[in-house]
């Protein structure tokens, strides 16, 4: 045991003491190992819970196990959440990317493994979400808890962040190159020829990995037909109406579930969003769960099987029975995903917008068909569709459209999923800048961009470069007194606080020059006779962008730092910003 022991420790001194690019690669290559291994335990959970309850769980109809299910899943998690993680783990991707922004890349350990058991109860239970989100969450934690291990730097654990993110998609979907094309897009990482290798060597052994336990099969086996030419103006009225479908699910999700958050009591919360998605779940059973078995049943011209409902008699044999139930449910599944995000559940956006899209793009090709305008290939436009809203909803084209032909072997549609996805985009553009995981980020400030100036601001933090070598002076200081600090200072500003530290103005050298040799007057002229107002404040949380707007409204050198007691804590001064900037420039340019 102890030789084990020293062989470990020896082998670990060694990989620390590789050459930095060396090192980056063997992580990576570990990373997808570890993140592929997660991404497959995540779907064999999700599974194995369905098998269990479909199996051994006996109720008195199937209407009452889609409605009482879904609910026993999110309170399960939201327990779980409560008294286990205690801790926010919902929303993985915009969690990564707020690590990403604001916390220099590091992300809790417990991340590791509580979004698998959370998302598992979830959507093992039939929770309306997707696992992609929860799967992105879990890898990028293991990448940056390997980082910081091994104590990287900000760029290096950055780039194992990115890793894991990009191992967890391509081991969930078996699409190495959407693995690497989501980081680039979506967690806003540039690429270089140094990032790129350690990025395709995660995506492709988690790939490799997934791929060995679960069989190398596409996720969506379809029965697509030829591409045709003469149907392109109907990919792109496809890609328009993802465009603005994509608008809809963005606003819906983010009002709903800031409307069903602002209900103070969670276990109302709970109650509320469980009976409501119960409710719709019977209704409308392809809600059920992430919906991919009738997706598959779509893709494969199976529409009977994806409809899965018995309570509606003799009004399924109408001929527009089909598109308007799908129009519902298309619809409804923002509800049913925000219902259950709500609730307590953990769960992302990237399945329902897969399960939605290709729902939208089977909706419009049928009722082109019913109408005589046109013959249009149904599974064709599900496909399609699948790429459409994911280019619209996440705003990361390249993304969708390799990952719909990475999924589905589809490439031979490469052309009508270039059009709808790029349709899409630039349809949705047109009215919302940022994408359902980049908005909250972006409307507080943390967001990272592409455009390093940008990037810069954002990465820089007010706390970090206040300087504190200010010495602080009282009111009630005699000039002889503040003589006497002035000689032993060796700045020229001079912060007048109270006996609590609450900031009252500030002196100057320039204040003081024309008396401070003046002797007859050390004893009658003080402080708070001398003092005035700085020009303005800055706030010890206040964003860099904000900071540098009032660097130049007020035409200051330096502004004093308080908390949020008009306490003093220093000052930031202009000089300190532009050197930490070229600092974070420096690192941004070459991540």
């Amino acid at each position: 045991m102890t030789q084990a022991l020293q062989m470990l420790q020896k082998i670990w001194k060694k990989i620390k003491s590789l050459p930095e690019s060396t090192l980056l690669l063997v992580l990576s290559l570990v990373i997808g190992l570890l993140s592929g291994l997660a991404a497959v335990m995540l779907k064999l959970f999700i599974q194995f819970i369905k098998d269990l309850l479909t199996t051994h769980v006996s109720l008195p109809a199937e209407s009452l196990t889609y409605f009482l299910l879904p609910g026993l899943g999110m309170l399960l998690s939201l327990l779980f959440v409560k008294y286990f993680v205690k801790d926010n783990i919902s929303h993985g991707v915009t969690r990564v990317l707020e690590a990403i922004s604001c916390n220099k890349s590091l992300i809790k350990r417990h991340n590791c493994y509580t979004s698998i058991l959370a998302s598992a109860m979830t959507i093992g239970f039939g929770g309306s979400v997707g696992a992609e989100a929860p799967i992105v969450y879990t890898g990028a934690a293991i990448g940056s808890n390997v980082g910081r291990k091994l104590g990287m730097n900000y760029r290096s654990v950055t780039l194992l962040v990115c890793c894991g993110a990009a191992a967890a998609i391509a081991g969930i979907f078996k699409a190495p190159l959407a693995g690497v094309l989501f980081c680039f897009e979506i967690l806003l990482f540039n690429l270089t020829l140094g990032s790129i290798i350690p990025l395709l060597t995660a995506s492709i052994t988690a790939t490799a990995v997934a791929s060995l336990i679960m069989g190398g099969e596409v996720s969506f086996a379809s029965s697509t037909a030829p591409f045709v030419v003469a149907n392109i103006p109907y990919y792109l009225l496809l890609g328009v109406t993802c465009g603005f479908v994509s608008l809809f699910f963005t606003r819906t999700t983010l009002w709903l579930e800031g409307r069903i958050s602002g209900i103070k009591n969670e276990y109302s919360r709970w109650a509320i969003s469980a009976l409501t998605l119960g409710l719709l779940i019977v209704l409308f059973p392809p809600l059920y769960g992430e919906g991919y078995g009738s997706l598959s049943a779509l893709l494969n011209n199976n529409v009977e099987g994806a409809v899965d409902s018995l309570i509606y008699g003799s009004l399924s044999n109408s001929v527009w029975f089909i598109p308007v139930f799908f129009s519902c449910v298309l619809l409804l599944k923002v509800f049913a995903m925000s219902f259950t995000n709500a609730g307590g559940g953990v769960g992302g956006t990237f399945g329902p917008t897969l399960f939605m899209g290709g729902v939208l793009g089977f909706v419009l090709a049928r009722v082109l068909n019913i109408s005589g305008i046109c013959v249009l290939p149904e599974s064709n436009f599900a496909l399609v569709g699948m790429a459409g809203l994911m280019s619209g909803v996440m705003q990361a084209p390249l993304t969708a459209i390799f990952l719909i032909a990475e999924l589905t072997g589809g490439y031979q549609l490469l052309m009508p999923l270039i059009i709808t996805a790029v349709c899409s985009f630039v349809t949705v553009r047109q009215f919302e800048p940022y994408s359902i995981y980049t908005k909250r980020l972006a409307k507080e400030g943390k967001l990272l961009t592409h455009d390093s100036d940008q990037a810069v601001l954002t990465l820089l933090k007010t706390s970090d470069i206040i300087e504190s070598d200010f010495v602080t002076v009282h009111p009630d200081y005699s000039l002889e007194k503040l003589v006497e600090v002035v000689e032993k200072s060796k700045r020229n500003l001079f912060p007048v606080t109270d006996t609590e530290g609450h900031l009252q103005g500030i002196v100057t050298l320039d204040d003081i020059r024309p008396i401070m040799f003046r002797r007859e007057l050390y004893r009658t002229v003080y402080v708070y006779e001398l003092m005035h107002r700085p020009l303005d404040y800055v706030f010890v949380d206040e964003r860099m962008e904000s900071v540098m707007q009032k660097f130049e409204h007020s035409g200051a050198w330096n502004l004093p730092v308080l908390d949020h007691e008009s306490r003093y804590l220093g000052f930031v001064s202009k000089s300190r910003i532009f050197s930490a900037y070229r600092e974070q420039l420096s690192q941004v340019s070459h991540e």
